[in-house]
């Protein structure tokens, strides 16, 4: 860390303590404390808000309440969580002699004058962007070090002297090495020139982010929303914003980071939680569910909705006091196919239909000399003769029923499966024992993706003006559908790996993956510099990509931590669980979070031998409490999450938990990537053969 040195056109803060005039460190926290005072101003003002005279109705005041009372949270001081963590100082343009502090959220004095510059402000983008190639104007550039919400250190970068050559920041480093117990935190004071472009991306169009282990991708899109939520606040508080994961436990793992930066009405849910038309108590095989997901499931279900549309073969008698309106059968299949050959959303044809024939009623009662207007119209369509002809040619449809029958009936779903899918296809989709009803149904979560696409078809989906979708190589090519049905008319964050795909319909490709979303054109980034796993951790779980995903590039990771990787062989299967729980002791001995990752069948032998040993554990999403440091990991729920210390139990029982043995290397690659610090790996069964010797 270099030694203080301040700017020479340094002041000292109003109201700064005598004894600071010649010391840098002590008024950057005279600062601190100033500005920590301002907000607490700036909360206090919030607080003392009467509205009681101010709102014209209970409807108002109840809205105008709530306003305050999430202005007042987003104005919360996080005692642990520094309020700045750098500073701008301009050399010339509009900002000269300027300083700007960068922080989390703004914060003004009395007079209104800045004390910080949000971080997604445009005067705070030289922070994370400026180099000595580049320096944007900034003379200074100074890092914050905190233990705690102490402001400990600092560390300056002078871009306009050549003499000073450019150096990786220490301060920077370790922040990034940082221990960590419980969820995500933010990384808003380490975001990296090339994260900060995605995070910066214009709103309105799509972004895909390709991104190794350990290379931010799930912070990026994090912060992502959080600065679309300042710079379109008006819009997305409009259109509404939303972030999906893998599931549940990855969730509340994240859960942090967005009311970390002042932003708390952002939805979070799963794939699942978004096409919950129906209670999921089934599970698909592998083969089952792969052909569900299957992209010409959407036009098989769209056949199937239209099937319903039948062509009249009778006219219409339409009786209004003494007169009788005739529609003759070939006018209402004129009508009818108009509708069908406009291929809108089945149920708005439904609802259009009745004022189409009313339409045609009213035209003869012109004719006849009569001045119908409206309401008249309305009133025909209402008619009981018009909606028996509705329903014998557009009948109602629900979805989940459709569903139900496609996947009980084997001559509908042949009817309609004709030419999309063959006969051992259809046999797959078939239940075993066809349910009686919707409520009796034992759906899986692919059942309820294909209800969700026949919902669609039916009623337009509401769109969102942004997504943001993690871990989006598991998806299948339906789930893609049912998330781009959430962004139709917005854009979308997207991130994943290739190489972490474990589905059995994980995708292949960007491209094709895009293309189910509904965004084609989406512009595709790579992140390939590594900040959270150590170089030696990388390099030999990146042993496993030409086995898995020959083509990707390889996390070049910028952090060395000799010693990061230990590889322990146990005498046999009975000491292997003993040599596991010595492991996860020593690793304990060290500051911050613990992740114990093994097979998923292994947890249950594992969670005994702890208990026995006295070793308190989690579970993955219970890391917020303070019970342990130590959480069990199956394999299954590994993907996304990090830990400082990773013990890996048994790499051979990972891979052959799997269907296949591609799926098996790409989740043993996820277990071998989740430690920030150290990774010890215990086995007695031979390691995977794609590892090599552990002395290669």
């Amino acid at each position: 860390m270099s030694a203080p040195s301040a700017a020479p056109s340094e002041g000292t803060p109003e109201g700064a303590p005598e004894g600071t005039h010649d010391d840098p460190l002590a008024r950057e926290r005279a600062h601190l404390g100033s500005s920590r005072a301002a907000l607490r101003a700036m909360r206090e003002d919030v607080e003392s808000l009467d509205i009681t005279d101010v709102t014209a109705n209970w409807v108002n005041s109840i809205v105008l309440t709530r306003q305050i009372e999430d202005r007042i949270k987003a104005l919360a001081d996080l005692a642990d969580t520094p309020l700045f963590f750098g500073r701008l100082d301009y050399l010339h343009t509009t900002q000269e002699g300027q300083r700007f502090y960068i922080g989390r959220r703004h914060v003004h004095d009395a007079h209104g004058d800045p004390m910080v510059i949000d971080w997604r402000a445009p005067v705070s983008q030289p922070f994370y962007r400026a180099s000595k190639k580049d320096p944007q104007d900034v003379g200074l550039r100074r890092r914050f070090g905190y233990t705690g919400g102490d402001l400990t250190a600092y560390e300056d970068e002078h871009l306009s002297d050549p003499a000073e050559l450019e150096r990786t920041s220490r301060l920077l480093q370790a922040e990034i090495e940082r221990p960590r117990v419980g969820p995500m935190r933010d990384i808003v004071a380490t975001i990296q020139p090339e994260q900060d472009e995605i995070v910066r991306s214009d709103l309105s169009g799509t972004v895909c982010v390709q991104g190794g282990p350990g290379t931010g991708k799930t912070a990026v899109g994090l912060h992502r929303v959080a600065y679309l939520l300042y710079a379109h606040r008006e819009r997305l508080a409009r259109t509404g914003t939303l972030v999906i994961g893998p599931n549940r436990s990855f969730l509340q793992y994240i859960e942090q980071v967005l009311p970390a930066l002042g932003e708390l009405e952002v939805r979070q849910a799963t794939v699942d939680d978004l096409v919950a038309h129906v209670k999921v108590r089934g599970t698909d095989s592998a083969p089952t569910a792969v052909v569900k997901g299957d992209a010409r499931m959407a036009e098989l279900l769209r056949r199937a909705v239209r099937s319903h549309i039948a062509l009249p073969t009778e006219p219409l008698m339409v009786v209004r006091g003494s007169r009788r309106w005739r529609v003759p059968a070939y006018e209402l299949e004129e009508i009818v196919q108009e509708l069908t050959d406009r291929d809108i959303r089945y149920g708005a044809a439904r609802e259009a239909l009745p004022q189409r024939i009313a339409h045609a009623v009213l035209v003869r009662m012109e004719q006849a000399g009569e001045a119908p207007d409206d309401r008249v119209q309305n009133t025909v369509a209402r008619n009981t003769a018009v909606k028996a002809v509705v329903n014998a040619c557009w009948p109602a449809v629900d979805p989940a029923k459709l569903v139900l029958r496609l996947l009980s009936d084997a001559d509908f779903l042949a009817a309609h499966a004709e030419g999309l899918l063959d006969e051992d296809e259809q046999k797959l989709l078939l239940w075993a024992k066809p349910a009686r009803s919707v409520k009796t149904a034992k759906w899986s979560a692919a059942d309820a993706v294909l209800i969700d696409e026949a919902t669609d078809l039916i009623e337009r989906t509401h769109s969102l003006g942004h997504v943001v979708l993690d871990e989006a190589q598991d998806l299948s090519p339906m789930q893609y559908r049912a998330v781009g049905r959430r962004c139709t008319t917005g854009s979308a964050t997207v991130l994943g790996d290739l190489a972490q795909g474990t589905t059995p319909w994980a995708t292949e490709t960007w491209q094709l993956a895009l293309t189910h979303l509904g965004k084609p054109d989406a512009h595709v980034e790579e992140l390939t510099a590594g900040f959270r796993v150590p170089r030696e951790v990388i390099a030999y779980a990146s042993r496993l990509l030409p086995h898995m995903s020959p083509g990707l590039t390889p996390v070049a990771s910028v952090r060395e931590n000799p010693g990061s990787l230990v590889i322990r062989q146990a005498a046999g299967t009975e000491e292997r669980d003993a040599d596991v729980v010595a492991a996860c002791v020593e690793s304990l001995a060290h500051e911050g979070s613990i992740g114990l990752i093994a097979a998923d069948a292994r947890i249950a032998p594992l969670a005994e031998a702890l208990t026995a040993a006295g070793l308190p554990y989690l579970s993955p999403g219970e890391e917020t409490t303070a019970e342990s440091r130590l959480t069990l990991v199956p394999a299954s729920l590994a993907k996304g999450l990090e830990y400082d210390y990773v013990v890996l139990d048994e790499p051979a029982a990972v891979v052959d938990g799997e269907p296949d043995e591609r799926t098996g290397l790409r989740r043993l690659y996820v277990a071998l990537t989740r430690a920030v610090s150290g990774l010890t790996i215990i086995h007695a069964a031979e390691l995977p053969e794609q590892l090599g010797r552990p002395t290669d």
